[in-house]
């Protein structure tokens, strides 16, 4: 069974997807901790009810990138984790760290990258006018958000969208999202060899879909 540490910042409702899928049986993995970089986030308190260890490493006692990252470094390695998830992290990591991970560490995005990396992804797709918007699980690489992509989930646009209506819908897919991306890291079906992300030993030159990737274990 795969270590997992998985990194928040908020509420924690792709944590607890997660959570949830371990639980389960749907994830041949366990989430060991869960580590946020602010206080008294529902987040840690949904790692609690899980069973899972609970930390707040606060970015603000800190005064340097470098010294945080160390910090957050240190507690990580504690647990010897198989891969670190971030579920909502909001904080920009140091080179240093993420090659310190490098291969084991993914993220989600709220946007089907490589479009709209950063901030405020909804509303961008909503001015540029597109057709669907969605999800993306990536391995995380020092530059941000372009990491090898890995598999995406979309949502239709509609006219009537807001960037808060089109957040919720595309939620609701990365709640679906993850726990499969993660459900296959377990599986060791997934890998980062020379900065290629491949599938079964397959490379993935475009993003896998989730609904095309729902085969038995």
């Amino acid at each position: 069974m795969k270590r997992l540490v998985v990194l928040i910042s908020g509420g924690g409702s792709n944590l607890q997807t997660l959570l949830d899928a371990c639980q389960r049986g749907d994830i041949n993995g366990q989430v060991v901790a869960v580590i946020s970089n602010r206080p008294d986030v529902r987040g840690l308190i949904r790692a609690e009810q899980a069973g899972a260890d609970a930390l707040c490493i606060d970015h603000t006692e800190y005064d340097s990138r470098e010294a945080f990252d160390e910090q957050l470094r240190q507690h990580i390695d504690d647990y010897q984790p198989d891969y670190v998830i971030l579920a909502g992290f909001m904080r920009i990591l140091t080179a240093s760290f993420v090659n310190h991970f490098l291969g084991k560490m993914v993220n989600i995005h709220p946007s089907l990258l490589p479009k709209y990396p950063g901030l405020d992804t909804h509303q961008r797709a909503i001015d540029a006018n597109d057709s669907h918007a969605g999800a993306t699980v990536h391995f995380v690489t020092p530059e941000l958000d372009g990491g090898p992509l890995i598999m995406q989930s979309s949502v239709t646009l509609e006219p009537s969208d807001t960037a808060a209506s089109l957040a919720k819908r595309v939620l609701a897919t990365e709640h679906q999202l993850y726990p499969r991306v993660v459900q296959l890291l377990c599986q060791d079906k997934l890998k980062l060899i020379d900065n290629i992300a491949y599938y079964d030993q397959t490379p993935i030159h475009v993003p896998l879909q989730l609904d095309h990737t729902r085969t038995s274990s």
